[in-house]
């Protein structure tokens, strides 16, 4: 992969020394994250979706879950000790993340909001997270991606 083919969260990893596998394929609007990992070749409870929300308080959390789960709010709301969150809409993702919709990844966000990442990541060897890009995905541990990003592991989805 040339260098201008790098992705932020690539360049990120690289400039912490963290292993990862970059994977691409020819994006489509319509995908799931199902799809996704079908083309990938990989089992659908290995490639994580970013989603970006805001609690009661004001504050913004990440949640990172598998692509075929959907978020619990309540269960993401009392792991960031908030009454109640909701998804943030998506025109505000870009002005606040640094990343489109399809291309959010919880690694080199304009800046670093509360994460939490689904517990059942913890236990797999390699999760598959977006590489800030639609269309690209990066493979790494949940350690190193722990290592990047501070995080909580815990259960957040239906």
């Amino acid at each position: 992969m040339k260098n201008n083919d790098k992705t932020n969260v690539m360049r990120v990893l690289d400039s912490k020394k963290i292993a990862y596998i970059s994977h691409s394929y020819e994006p489509d609007a319509t995908m799931t994250g199902e799809e996704i990992a079908k083309v990938l070749g990989e089992d659908a409870d290995k490639v994580f979706k970013t989603l970006v929300t805001q609690g009661k308080s004001g504050g913004y959390y990440v949640f990172v879950i598998p692509v075929k789960a959907e978020l619990d709010l309540k269960k993401a709301a009392k792991a960031a000790g908030e009454k109640s969150i909701a998804m943030i809409k998506q025109k505000d993702l870009l002005p606040l993340t640094g990343y489109v919709h399809g291309g959010c990844s919880p690694v080199g966000m304009k800046k670093q909001f509360p994460t939490f990442v689904h517990e059942t990541a913890k236990g797999m060897e390699k999760i598959f997270v977006s590489a800030g890009k639609v269309g690209f995905q990066v493979e790494l541990s949940p350690a190193d991606l722990q290592s990047v990003v501070r995080l909580e592991f815990a259960d957040i989805a239906e």
